[in-house]
């Protein structure tokens, strides 16, 4: 879940709810930080149908984990192992507090920029990683600096041989693009303004 400028889906009351699995309609407290957007429950609720549901014992990266909706809801349907990684400290703190009160002992916090946290994982051994980073740094934007490329590749670096990347965006990636990096996409979809994406290692990596 990161933070943007552009666009932002406000959940009520400053809540979130996990959809499926163990805490199925849970919900999680948001703290009040300016331009956070949390995935809506209907693309998370499309993101876990394309992942089969069921992530009993796979290991999950949520980088930009935000209000770490995508990292419990994989806690939540059975994930083994889920690292967050969070820069905001209140963002680090309610996501914290949200996993202590589900009793997500699974879930852990790296605190940190998501970029330099992810180079210290071992390579490998990830079957999903979650990537939302800020729209202001998109490719294209006047604040863009490259970090949805680096955290691509990244990404890429810690995927287990069958590992899947999710990804959010405000434009469509495409494989002809992502090919460079090492990825394809493998199912897309569109939500208002956003651009979701389920990607795989490409064919020739």
């Amino acid at each position: 879940m990161s933070r943007a400028a552009a666009p932002r889906r406000h959940s009520a009351q400053g809540e979130v709810r996990i959809v499926g699995g163990l805490w199925k309609r849970s919900k999680l407290q948001v703290p009040a930080v300016e331009g956070l957007r949390p995935t809506s429950d209907r693309v998370r609720e499309t993101l876990f149908n394309w992942l089969g549901q069921d992530l009993t014992g796979l290991r999950c990266v949520d980088a930009f984990a935000g209000t770490g909706a995508l990292g419990l809801e994989a806690a939540s349907r059975g994930a083994a192992e889920v690292c967050c990684i969070e820069a905001n400290p209140a963002l680090v703190q309610g996501l914290r507090r949200n996993a202590e009160r589900l009793g997500a002992s699974q879930v852990r916090v790296d605190t940190g920029d998501a970029v330099q946290r992810m180079a210290m994982l071992s390579a490998g051994v990830w079957d999903v990683v979650f990537l939302d980073p800020p729209f202001s740094q998109a490719p294209g934007s006047a604040a863009g600096q490259g970090l949805f490329e680096q955290v691509l590749v990244q990404a890429v670096r810690l995927l287990a041989p069958q590992g899947m990347v999710y990804l959010e965006a405000p434009q469509a990636w495409n494989t002809e693009v992502l090919q460079p990096l090492g990825l394809e996409v493998w199912r897309q979809g569109k939500a208002g303004a956003v651009h979701y994406h389920l990607l795989q290692r490409a064919a020739a990596s």
